[in-house]
Parts: structure tokens; C-alpha cells; sequence
């Protein structure tokens, strides 16, 4: 995940989901798209939140594959992520959610940098407890916690980066990988069917997800895994603010229920008073992956999917990379979700949101600072 508002919207549906359907094991951090390290506090927080401190978060590559410096990785070129816009309404609201980071409670987790001056010099610690774990080390400890058998499925919302480094990790590292969804691509279909990349108008036809890393992309696509896409016409199918918030009186409202509205409910409003924000629409598709992830094709989403030879472009070429296309020749076959029922997503998605299992054990910050505030041995029921 990149951590854009969507996937904020995803994780807490995902963790919402009985964790018999799905165990979310952890969750590896892509600050290559629209969100910088700095939001892994704002992760840390939601799952503290969710009672979910037990999910370890990995940081990944700050860079695109190939974009960093050879002899110091911490310095690379911006080539993709310079689409991403830095200020309002891209990685600066994205790092602090929209302002609405600072009304989930506060975990005790938070990011550390590598370098701690306090305990050494950079990389050299004797107290690694206190780094940000990186993706790779996440990955490679879950993969070491896995029951004899048993599979993982990968869940993409954001640059495939993490997802391409772990393909390139050992070679038997596909091995244990049973299946992924990955929401990006658009393979359009008329002249008039562009692509959401709308800060390089050189590239009419690709889409975030794959621009953003567009070599990490082919990697993914030339591999042996098996990939489900959730392409860019089928997010479009849910991008509505007015569908997904209305009708919503009567609801069982949680606490995460509360905390998603008034995130669309911001996103709508920044969406019509700012030139800045006309955009924002393009998060609301992200939760599609999660959604078909949890209820496969037996769903009253009513998805259908078809299998589709596809390929990307990586060729260093602005207005051409991320573009994919249907190659029947060369391309890998993916399993491609080719319709769902808009409606009976939103329905799904609140649906989820308002149940009461698994629901949040801290409702917000503000119930935080009241429990903080009650005498020792002292609960807020009995007081």
C-alpha cells in the first residue's frame, strides 16, 4: 500500500473482515506513491485503534527500481514520484490523512528512522528494536511464522515496488505466494478512455499504480504468480461521493464507520471548492480490492471476470511507461475483473464497517485523553 486515503479505507474494511476469511498478517508500507514514510505513524495508529497492534508494518524502497543511487540508496531520482503532487491535495494530505490523523487515538509504536543518533551511527545499532522494520525483513519473518502449507495472498493497493523486490529476493520466494490482487492498470479501449496520470498530460493512457514504478510492474507481469486485476474502468465504477454517501440513515454507525464518513465526507467537500483537489475521486475504487479479495466471485457484488494476456511498459520513456495493453502473444495471463455491481459495493462497504465484531477498542483521541485521564484501576464504565 502507498497509504493514499483509499487505503486507509481499505485497511480498515480489511480489518473489519472476521479474521477466520481473512488474517491480515501485515501490512509493507510503498512510500514511492502518494504518501512518505511519515504516514507509517498514522498506520501505527489506526491499528492501535482497531486493537491490531499485533501487525507489523514494513517500510519499503524510497525509490522506483532502478531510480535510486547504486552506492547510497537513500539518494535516487524522482522520475515517477514527481507525478505524485507534494503539497495539497497529494503526499502532504496523505501524510496527515486529510487532517484527520490527529483524532485517531495514539499508539505507543511509531517510526524511527535508521540512523538513531542517541545509539550509534547510521546502520550500526546495537538496539535494531528501535529501527522502522524494513518491507523485506516484515515479509521475511512472516513468511519464516507461516504453518507448514500454508500460503499467502497479496493484496496491492499502491506501486508494486515491495511486491517486485520480494520476487527478486531469493528464488524461491513465488513459492509461497498462493495468489495477488493487484487494483491499477487500465487498458483502455477508445482514444477517449484515458488513463488517471493527469500530472504528466504527455501520458494519456496509463494509471497510477503502474507509472508510478512501471519496472517493478513488468516485474510482477513476467512472473509466475497468479494475478488478479482490478483495473481502472471498474474503480471508475464506484468513484461516485454521491452514491457512497447517501442513504446511510439508520446505520449502525462504529466508531471506524464514523471515521471513513467524515473522510469522504472531507474528500467531497475539498473535491468542490478546490482546483487542487479534483482528484479525489480516484481513491474511492482503491477499496474494490479488498472487497473481491474477501467475498470472491460468490458475492452479491455480481463481479465477473474474464483472462486477459497482458503487458506493461517500462522503457524509461515518460509518456509511455505504465501503459498496459493487451499483448496476445507475449503477455501474462491474468485473471481480470471485468464488472461488479456499484451499488451493492457502497452497501458492502458500510455493510462491513457497521458491524459490531472486531469493531475499534479505542474509539478516537479524544476517548484516548479520557481514559488517560481516569484514576489508576479505574474504568470509564464504573466511573
Amino acid at each position: 500500500m502507498d497509504m493514499s486515503a483509499g487505503d486507509f479505507l481499505t485497511l480498515f474494511y480489511l480489518l473489519k473482515v472476521p479474521t477466520e476469511e481473512i488474517n491480515l498478517k501485515a501490512i509493507l508500507v510503498t512510500p514511492t506513491g502518494w504518501a512518505s514514510a511519515a504516514t507509517i505513524d498514522v498506520i501505527y495508529d489506526l491499528l492501535h485503534m482497531m486493537g491490531r497492534d499485533d501487525i507489523p508494518v514494513g517500510l519499503g524502497d524510497m525509490f522506483a527500481m532502478n531510480q535510486s543511487d547504486p552506492i547510497m540508496p537513500t539518494v535516487g531520482d524522482c522520475k515517477y514520484a514527481k507525478a505524485i503532487p507534494h503539497g495539497s491535495g497529494g503526499v502532504l494530505d496523505s501524510d496527515t490523512l486529510y487532517g484527520l490523523a490527529r483524532d485517531l487515538p495514539r499508539s505507543p509504536r511509531r517510526y524511527t528512522a535508521e540512523n538513531s543518533v542517541k545509539y550509534g551511527a547510521p546502520r550500526d545499532t546495537d538496539h535494531p528494536e528501535l529501527r522502522q522494520p524494513l518491507a523485506l525483513e516484515i515479509w521475511e519473518s512472516t513468511v519464516n511464522t507461516l504453518e507448514m502449507g500454508s500460503k499467502i495472498t497479496i493484496l496491492t493497493n499502491g506501486p508494486l515496488t515491495n511486491l517486485a523486490k520480494i520476487i527478486q529476493s531469493s528464488k524461491n520466494a513465488t513459492s509461497v505466494i498462493q495468489d495477488v490482487y493487484i487494483v491499477g492498470g487500465h487498458i483502455h479501449r477508445t482514444a477517449m478512455d484515458e488513463g488517471n496520470v493527469f500530472t504528466i498530460p504527455s501520458n494519456k493512457y496509463a494509471e497510477f499504480n503502474m507509472f508510478l514504478d512501471p519496472l517493478a510492474a513488468k516485474t510482477v507481469l513476467s512472473s509466475e504468480l497468479n494475478v488478479t486485476l482490478i483495473p481502472l474502468s471498474i474503480q471508475r465504477r464506484v468513484s461516485s461521493f454521491t452514491e457512497i454517501l447517501k442513504g446511510l440513515n439508520g446505520v449502525r454507525k462504529t466508531p471506524e464507520f464514523r471515521f471513513a464518513y467524515r473522510l469522504l465526507l472531507r474528500l467531497n467537500r475539498l473535491m468542490q471548492i478546490h482546483k487542487r483537489y479534483l482528484h479525489m475521486d480516484i481513491f474511492l475504487g482503491e477499496i474494490l480490492g479488498a472487497m473481491v479479495l474477501a467475498a470472491g466471485n460468490k458475492s452479491s457484488l455480481k463481479p465477473t471476470f474474464s483472462f486477459k494476456p497482458i503487458r506493461v511498459i517500462a522503457e524509461g520513456v515518460e509518456s509511455e511507461d505504465g501503459y498496459t495493453y493487451i499483448d496476445n502473444k507475449n503477455g501474462k495471463l491474468v485473471t481480470m475483473l471485468e464488472y461488479l455491481d456499484p451499488k451493492s459495493s457502497y452497501l458492502a462497504f458500510w455493510g462491513q464497517l457497521s458491524y459490531e465484531k472486531q469493531s475499534a477498542v479505542i474509539g478516537s483521541f479524544k476517548d484516548q485523553k479520557r481514559m488517560w485521564s481516569l484514576p489508576p484501576n479505574q474504568t470509564e464504565t464504573s466511573s
